[in-house]
């Protein structure tokens, strides 16, 4: 019995190092700390990035894809409308000419005055002199008839609104009950879109 409590006298007593279980309370924390803080940044970071995509990128993105497609639908249709003013021109140029340039000695009067419905100034006023000063009474007088075609033109610049056009042109004329002679020319032709119809401004042999 007394040999057992010498045992226990001569054992260190147990000590605890409060200390030290302080210290490592207070060396983790600053860890967890910069841990939290380095997490906000990223955070922060990733919540700066998502404004500058929302606030930024994005609708100059959109812009300029918005841009780029109206851009490409106005360079279509505009190339189309270019595309069908050449047509609509150069047919209008092809049969106007036949027109203004062909008529019969018995209704020379009523073919021209007709024909004037083609034209738009300042060609209009001078085919209304020519005809009406010279071609209209010559006409009648020596019983002259003119028959024009058009068998080849081409499309020399076109707008939805103005085009000129080059026409190679044979003319039959028979005076009288002579054979008719035949000539060949080339006019160039300008034409202007006045309300939907292309109308003859211009017409000057080359």
């Amino acid at each position: 019995m007394t040999g057992s409590d010498d045992r226990d006298d001569d054992q260190p007593p147990v000590e605890f190092d409060a200390e030290s279980d302080v210290t490592d309370d207070a060396e983790a924390e600053p860890v967890q700390r910069n841990s939290e803080d380095a997490a906000s940044e990223k955070a922060d970071r990733r919540i700066d990035w998502m404004r500058v995509l929302a606030y930024g990128i994005v609708p100059g993105l959109t812009l300029l894809l918005t841009f780029v497609a109206g851009f490409s639908k106005w360079h279509e249709s505009s190339s189309r409308s270019v595309q069908i003013a050449q047509i609509d021109s150069l047919a209008a140029a092809r049969e106007s000419a036949a027109a203004i340039l062909s008529y019969q000695a018995d209704s020379v009067e009523k073919t021209l005055v007709a024909a004037r419905d083609r034209l738009t100034s300042p060609y209009k006023d001078d085919y209304v002199k020519l005809t009406t000063d010279v071609v209209i009474p010559g006409a009648r007088h020596d019983h002259v008839s003119v028959t024009a075609t058009v068998p080849a033109a081409a499309s020399v610049s076109a707008t939805p609104r103005h085009a000129v056009a080059i026409l190679f042109v044979d003319q039959a004329a028979a005076i009288g009950a002579n054979p008719p002679t035949t000539t060949q020319s080339s006019i160039q032709v300008t034409l202007e879109n006045v309300r939907g119809r292309w109308l003859i401004s211009g017409f000057d042999p080359i």
